[in-house]
């Protein structure tokens, strides 16, 4: 395959219109649709996965809770927190979700060894954690082969929406942020580093920008 993958820069929006548009991206999609991440900063918002139990939600207090069709239980998107939605036909690269799962943690782990700090994914409980602490989270849903939504990754942001959860459904769950375990961490530069880390683990022969704007 030598379509390039596009990537579209979203900048902040809420959560429910991206959603909307991943899921109607998917279903209008075939077999020539070029595949597509997005990337996008949420206004808070918790979103409890399709398993989700209601206990794991403790005390949401003024951020809303969407439930949604990914797998997973609860987790808090907010700014400062950088989002990676992977819009693949992964049957058509011949990646399994599995493959495409430990994909996306090792371009976590792969930017992270970039600042010298070890990263790792625990097969249980999928994310990238740093010494028990989570610093990214993992949800996916496949329709007919083809994955969308993606990766939340902790850059420099307020964590004390993820007291009011269980994160990811384990109670007592520690949450870290990339600003905590290096100096230096920003959104611009943890957003262009981990594109490259991205695209290296996907495997794709190269990519392009295709806009700033929801594509559908």
């Amino acid at each position: 395959m030598t379509e390039p993958l596009l990537i579209r820069q979203l900048g902040r929006l809420p959560y429910e219109p991206v959603w909307q548009a991943m899921k109607t991206f998917t279903d209008q999609r075939n077999a020539d649709t070029p595949d597509e991440l997005w990337v996008v900063e949420h206004e808070p918002v918790f979103t409890q996965g399709q398993a989700g139990k209601a206990e794991h939600v403790l005390a949401a207090g003024d951020i809303p809770v969407v439930k949604v069709d990914r797998g997973g239980q609860v987790t808090y998107h907010g700014p400062g927190q950088l989002v990676f939605y992977v819009l693949l036909d992964a049957r058509r690269r011949g990646r399994g979700p599995r493959e495409l799962v430990s994909a996306l943690e090792n371009s976590v782990i792969r930017l992270l060894a970039q600042q010298n700090v070890e990263g790792y994914a625990n097969p249980n409980a999928p994310g990238v954690y740093v010494d028990g602490a989570k610093v990214a989270a993992l949800g996916l849903r496949f329709r007919k082969g083809r994955s969308y939504h993606g990766l939340s990754l902790n850059v420099d942001m307020d964590l004390e929406p993820f007291r009011r959860v269980n994160p990811c459904g384990y109670v007592g769950q520690a949450v870290t942020m990339l600003a905590s375990l290096y100096t230096g961490a920003t959104m611009a530069d943890t957003n262009k580093a981990m594109l490259d880390c991205l695209i290296t683990e996907l495997d794709y022969p190269a990519w392009k920008e295709a806009g700033r704007r929801l594509p559908v």
